[in-house]
């Protein structure tokens, strides 16, 4: 199926329809592409109520310990190199899983020595990130097609999805491993650049269109305990501010379920129709394509996790992580969509939160 993307289909407030130049990754220059920094952050800016701080490396939450409050952050000036500090009623973490949790672990204080808001001692632990070392590629007629030294157009943002097969509902337990994964996908046609021959002959082999379809698996990473981040007791940044040390393996449940996509591609690509069939089935620790996700993980239990359903600590009030860091599963899907509906819900109970003055 056609993979979903955010890009739009006719203006809006100001924003272009995409018109299918194909690199995104480069940035879009009509704003047909989602991105927050001509989004949600300009209509922040243009609110009134939001000030924008660039060039600020967080480095720690700033604690009033007499109430077991966050009341503000520390962050290092990337210019000066001056430490800076900013107060606030409460205190949203939304860096990225491994650096909010690093600004948790960097925010240490005598009542949580183990890091802000880490009673449980979980926080750092259950690292998850998708596995992305399993898929093909084969070679399919052209039909009509012709390949361009300039990469030819106009060009989809987003290729093909097969959505998850293994383990699905109403389905048997699939007996090799648990969970799942789904392919990405996309197709070129280009120049026969492996073309055997000399001179003329190789000239005019070289023009023979050849194109291809590659999926690759993004798959589900079992939550573990010992895989896991933690400051790096010899290591600082550039800021000064100290690094994380990344523990992560692939564990069995890892390793069947690449094995499996590697395999599945060559079936699907062979039921095709395809020629010249390639599979791979590598071992994905450390990770390529990351998504990491768990690491201050969200649950009922306060003894087993450090947020609740709202994204907000067990351990403080008014401080709160709305990235990824509280999946408790990370499943094999792409996750920017869930990290957006979640950061909404959160808001709107935090809105909630300071007009009754509960925070």
């Amino acid at each position: 199926m056609p993979a979903r993307v955010a890009n739009l289909t006719q203006p809006l407030n100001g924003r272009g329809p995409c018109h299918f130049c194909g690199p995104c990754e480069r940035g879009c220059i009509t704003h047909s592409y989602f991105n927050s920094a001509f989004t949600t952050v300009a209509d922040a800016l243009a609110s009134g109520n939001c000030t924008l701080i660039s060039n600020a490396m967080v480095y720690k939450i700033l604690m009033d310990s007499a109430h077991n409050r966050a009341n503000g952050v520390l962050y290092i000036d990337r210019n000066t190199r001056q430490p800076q500090e900013l107060l606030s009623r409460a205190v949203i973490l939304c860096a990225q899983a491994q650096e909010s949790v690093r600004i948790l672990l960097n925010s240490a204080t005598r009542e949580y020595p183990n890091g802000l808001a880490n009673s449980s001692g979980v926080l750092g632990h259950y690292l998850t990130a998708h596995v992305r070392s399993g898929g093909g590629s084969g070679e399919f007629p052209s039909f009509g097609s012709k390949p361009s030294v300039e990469g030819g157009g106009p060009h989809k943002p987003m290729g093909v999805y097969i959505a998850r097969f293994r383990n699905i509902p109403n389905a048997p337990q699939y007996k090799r491993f648990l969970r799942g994964y789904g392919y990405e996908g996309e197709s070129s046609t280009d120049f026969n650049w492996d073309a055997p021959g000399f001179g003329i002959a190789y000239k005019k082999a070289v023009l023979i269109p050849r194109t291809t379809i590659s999926i690759t698996a993004f798959g589900e990473v079992l939550p573990r305990w010992d895989n896991f981040v933690e400051l790096d007791p010899h290591v600082k940044d550039v800021y000064g501010i100290p690094v994380l040390r990344i523990h992560m393996s692939d564990g069995e449940n890892e390793r069947a379920m690449i094995q499996d996509m590697g395999d599945s591609a060559g079936e699907m690509l062979e039921a095709a129709g395809a020629k010249n069939i390639r599979t791979y089935a590598h071992p994905s620790a450390p990770r390529w394509a990351l998504h990491e996700a768990g690491i201050a993980r969200m649950g009922s239990a306060p003894k087993k996790s450090v947020l609740n359903q709202f994204q907000q600590t067990h351990d403080i009030q008014n401080l709160f992580v709305m990235d990824a860091s509280g999946f408790p599963s990370n499943p094999c899907q792409n996750p920017t969509l869930t990290i957006m509906a979640l950061c909404v819900r959160s808001c709107d109970y935090l809105m909630a939160e300071f007009k009754r003055n509960e925070l």
